[in-house]
């Protein structure tokens, strides 16, 4: 193949590959979803990824994640039921906020649920949180 006719199809390859790229990790944000009214009642933000490893393997790289983020504390894994909880507070109110990441086993390896809840008459940036809860998740690969 001359070294023109193969350059583009380099090209093609090389976008090919960092679309698929692009493309693992979209599943995390495209399975977002938030649900309560703002200031009324509490709001919950959630989504979820699947994982190739198994729970014992992604649950102590989110939790180590959540840690490292530096704004929740009472991190509590349970590996038996392969759950993390963790509150925060930043509000000064008394009333933290809940985050809950959920890893349960399937056929093809892992589901990890996350949810972080927010209470009536507080407010979190939906973008940030969505954000985060990615990144939590990320954490993982």
């Amino acid at each position: 193949m001359p070294v023109r006719l193969a350059r583009p199809l380099l090209f093609s390859a090389a976008a090919l590959l960092g679309g698929l790229n692009s493309a693992q990790a979209q599943p995390c944000l495209s399975n977002f979803s938030s649900a309560g009214v703002p200031m009324i009642s509490q709001i919950t933000y959630k989504t979820w990824d699947l994982f190739k490893k198994p729970p014992t393997a992604v649950l102590p790289a989110i939790a180590r994640a959540i840690q490292a983020d530096g704004d929740f504390i009472d991190i509590r894994t349970d590996k038996a039921n392969g759950t993390i909880s963790a509150m925060q507070e930043v509000t000064g109110s008394g009333r933290p906020q809940i985050l809950k990441v959920t890893a349960r086993k399937q056929p093809t390896g892992t589901r990890v649920d996350i949810a972080f809840t927010v209470q009536p008459g507080q407010m979190s940036p939906e973008g940030a949180v969505r954000t985060a809860l990615c990144d939590f998740l990320a954490s993982a690969r």
